[in-house]
C-alpha cells in the first residue's frame, strides 16, 4: 500500500486479463488507484487503505464454486460506492442475496449491444446516444446472474445477459457484465468517468504534483546517502535518473554498462545528453569485448539472455564499486512489475522468456532500493519525463529490449553481423522517421537471419544475409498486431536497404501477430 494524500480507488483483482487495464483507465482520469488480489483485501486492510471507491474486477472462477474467491462482506459496509465487473457483478449479486447460476445457453463472448432500461441513472450519463438506442460492448462470461439483489433494478440488458447491467443508486453499487475498460467497449470510458465522478474524485492525480511528491520521498528516503542508479537510456531508466538527480542531486551517480549490442550512436547519445546536457556524475562502462567474447558463436536465445544478465550484474557491480559509500540502488520499476510480482493465484506462471534487468543486484550488493516510478504506469511515466523536460527524442523512444540486438540476431552472434544489423536497422528508422510514422508504431525493429541467400547485383551472383522487418501496434503489449505499411513504403525500404547495406540481399517484413508469436523474434 502506498502513501499518498490523493483520495485513492482500490481495485479488488479476482484474476481477470485485464484488471490493469482498469487502472489504466482510471489514471487517464487523474484518478489514484491501486490494484490488490482480493485474498490480501482484509477488513483491516479496508479500513487502513480507505477507499474513496471499490470496484471489483473480473476473474476467471464461478461465484457458483464452493470455495470461490470472495470480497470482505465490510466491502459493503464503508458507505462508498462500489462497481462490479463480470465477475465483479456476479460476486456482488451473490453476496448482497440474488442468484448466478452457470452457462446454460447464455454464455456471451466477445463484441454484445447493450440496450437500455426504461429508467436511466447517471453512471450511463453519455451512454445510448449515437441513435441506434445500444450500446457496443465487449462479453467474457459463462455464467450469468439469474435474480439481481434485493434493492438493485435493471438499466440494461444483452441476449445472453438479462441484466447486463444493474444498480442500487442508493447505496450506490453498480453491476455491469460486459468490460468498460477494454477497446472494444468504446463508450467504457464515459462509464468509469460517471462512476469517479459519482464517488467525488476531483482529478489531482497529475504528473506536476507526483513530481513534488516523489522528490519528496526521494529525499526523506535517501538522507545524505549516496545513490547507484543503473542507466540504460531507455524511457524508464532516463526518467528515474532525472527525476532522482532533481531530488539529491550529486548524491546520485548513473552506470551506463555498454554492451556492444546498442543501436547505431545510441551510446553516445546517452552519454551526451546525461553527462554533458544533465552534468550528472556517470560511470561509461564500456565493456563490449567481455560481453561479445562470451556471446561469440551463442545461438541459443535463452543461453544468449542469461550470459548478458550475468555478465551485466558483474559489470555493473564492479564498476557500482567506484562510488564509495552508496546505500541505494535505483531502478526504473513500473507499477506493471509491481502488480505481476504479486500473483493472483500464488501458482506458477508459465515462462514464455526470461527477462533481462537488475532484480538480482540487490541481494548481491546489499543496497536498498530507490524505485520512483513503481506506482506509473508507461505512458505516465513519459508524461513525467515531460514534466521533468526530457527531450522528446528520448520520451518518445520505442522500446528497446535488455539484451539489445543479440535476440535481433537469432542463430550465432558475431560482429560482423551485429554491424550489417546496425546499419539496417539505421536504415529502416530512418525511413519510418522520414514517412512520418513513428509515433503511429509501437515498436519497429530488424532482425538479422541466420540464413544466406543467392541474389544478383551488378550482374553478378551475391550470397548475402537475409534481414525480416518487424512493426507492430499494440495497447499494453500483452496483445500486439502487425503495423501495415503499404506496399510503397516496403519496396523504398528494402531497395535502401540492399543498396546501402553491404551483407544483406535480401528483405522481408513479419506480419505474424501476438499471439501467435512474440513481438521480438527471440
Amino acid at each position: 500500500m502506498t502513501e499518498t494524500s490523493h483520495d485513492r480507488l482500490l481495485i479488488v483483482d479476482f484474476g481477470s486479463q485485464v484488471t490493469q487495464l482498469i487502472a489504466r483507465r482510471l489514471r487517464e482520469l487523474n484518478v489514484y488507484c491501486e490494484i490488490h488480489p482480493y485474498q490480501n483485501v482484509t477488513d483491516g486492510f479496508l479500513r487502513d487503505f480507505a477507499p474513496r471507491a471499490v470496484i471489483l474486477s473480473g476473474g476467471p472462477d464461478s461465484v457458483t464454486r464452493e470455495g470461490s474467491p470472495r470480497p470482505p462482506a465490510l466491502v459493503f459496509d464503508l458507505g462508498v460506492p462500489v462497481l462490479g465487473i463480470c465477475y465483479g457483478q456476479q460476486v456482488m449479486m451473490q453476496m448482497l442475496g440474488g442468484k448466478v447460476e452457470a452457462g446454460q445457453g447464455t454464455a456471451e463472448f466477445g463484441r454484445a449491444w447493450v440496450t437500455p432500461g426504461a429508467e436511466r441513472i447517471d453512471l450511463l450519463s453519455g451512454w445510448f446516444m449515437d441513435g441506434s438506442g445500444r450500446e457496443q460492448v465487449w462479453m467474457s462470461h459463462g455464467d450469468h446472474v439469474s435474480e439481481i439483489a434485493p434493492g438493485f433494478q435493471v438499466y440494461g440488458t444483452s441476449p445472453g445477459a438479462p441484466f447486463a447491467i444493474a444498480a442500487d443508486p442508493g447505496r450506490r453499487f453498480y453491476a455491469v457484465q460486459f468490460h468498460p475498460e477494454v477497446h472494444h467497449t468504446p463508450n467504457g470510458r464515459t462509464l468509469y468517468q460517471n462512476f469517479v465522478r459519482e464517488a467525488g474524485f476531483t482529478g489531482d492525480w497529475t504528473m506536476g504534483a507526483y513530481r513534488e511528491e516523489a522528490i519528496r520521498r526521494i529525499r526523506d528516503q535517501v538522507g545524505d546517502a549516496r545513490v547507484i542508479c543503473g542507466l540504460s537510456g531507455g524511457v524508464d531508466s532516463s526518467v528515474a535518473a532525472v527525476l532522482i538527480h532533481e531530488a539529491i542531486g550529486e548524491q546520485l551517480t548513473c552506470v551506463f554498462v555498454d554492451h556492444g549490442l546498442l543501436r547505431q550512436g545510441e551510446a553516445e547519445e546517452v552519454v551526451t545528453m546525461f553527462r554533458d546536457h544533465y552534468n550528472m556524475a556517470l560511470i561509461h562502462a564500456s565493456e563490449q569485448d567481455l560481453f561479445l567474447d562470451e556471446l561469440d558463436g551463442v545461438s541459443d536465445p535463452e543461453t544468449k539472455r542469461k550470459i548478458i544478465g550475468r555478465l551485466f550484474i558483474d559489470v555493473f557491480q564492479k564498476h557500482a564499486g567506484e562510488v564509495g559509500g552508496a546505500e541505494f540502488l535505483a531502478q526504473g520499476t513500473l507499477y506493471p512489475d509491481v502488480i505481476e510480482s504479486v500473483s493472483f493465484s500464488g501458482g506458477p506462471s508459465v515462462t514464455i522468456k526470461s527477462h533481462h534487468n537488475v532484480g538480482g543486484l540487490p541481494e548481491k550488493m546489499g543496497l536498498k532500493l530507490v524505485e520512483p516510478l513503481r506506482e506509473l504506469f508507461k505512458d505516465e511515466v513519459r508524461s513525467l519525463g515531460r514534466e521533468l523536460g526530457l527531450p522528446e527524442a528520448f520520451i518518445g523512444r520505442h522500446p528497446f529490449p535488455g539484451p539489445g540486438l543479440a535476440i535481433r540476431c537469432p542463430g550465432e552472434i558475431t560482429r560482423d553481423k551485429l554491424d550489417i544489423l546496425r546499419r539496417a536497422d539505421a536504415v529502416y528508422i530512418d525511413q519510418i522517421r522520414k514517412h512520418g510514422l513513428y509515433d503511429e508504431i509501437w515498436q519497429p525493429f530488424e532482425a538479422i537471419l541466420p540464413v544466406r541467400t543467392v541474389g544478383v547485383m551488378d550482374d553478378g551472383r551475391t550470397y548475402e544475409f537475409a534481414c525480416a522487418l518487424r512493426a507492430v501496434t499494440t495497447v499494453d503489449g500483452m496483445t500486439a498486431d502487425y503495423y501495415p505499411f503499404s506496399h510503397e513504403f516496403l519496396g523504398e525500404t528494402a531497395t535502401r536497404i540492399i543498396n546501402e547495406v553491404k551483407g544483406i540481399n535480401r528483405v522481408t517484413y513479419d506480419i505474424t501477430s501476438k499471439p501467435p508469436g512474440t513481438i521480438e523474434w527471440e
